[in-house]
């Protein structure tokens, strides 16, 4: 699996502008729910449930919420990169500014999308990279490099 198989360009976003986790997460909805043809309200509360289990900010600014998704036709990503990192609740505590956003259906493995995420964004050249691209069409190029996938 690569990231090209979970975003289009279309699902990238540069310098999301959000002032807190909550906001993140419905931000992310909102954005989801065009693509996945989900209700935004139904994303954003499997979102939160999930959250509400443990954080999703894994660490060194990046954070990969996931939730499974009745209905959902396949794997859908967002990549959002934010204008001002924000707390998450990370595991090393430190404000997270990457943010992978993957929905799965309910059926189905989505662990092989999530290591693939993980993979793309935990490389700290790659983190780095990311922090520096100039717009949404170069951190998708950062993002699905074949060497990522």
């Amino acid at each position: 699996m690569r990231v090209s198989d979970l975003l289009e360009p279309k699902d990238v976003v540069a310098d999301l502008r959000v002032a807190d986790k909550g906001r993140a997460l419905r931000e992310l909805a909102r954005r989801a729910a065009v693509v996945a043809g989900v209700p935004e309200t139904v994303l954003h509360d499997a979102l939160v449930a999930r959250e509400a289990l443990g954080s999703t900010g894994v660490g060194a600014g990046i954070a990969m919420p996931h939730a499974r998704i009745a209905g959902l036709n396949g794997l859908h990503g967002i990549f959002a990169r934010l204008a001002k990192p924000i707390d998450f609740a990370a595991v090393d505590d430190r404000p997270v500014d990457l943010i992978f956003l993957l929905l799965a259906p309910e059926s189905g493995d989505s662990l092989a999308a999530l290591a693939c995420a993980a993979r793309a964004l935990r490389n700290p050249a790659t983190a780095k990279r990311l922090r520096e691209a100039s717009d949404a069409d170069a951190l998708y190029a950062v993002l699905t490099e074949q060497s990522l996938g």
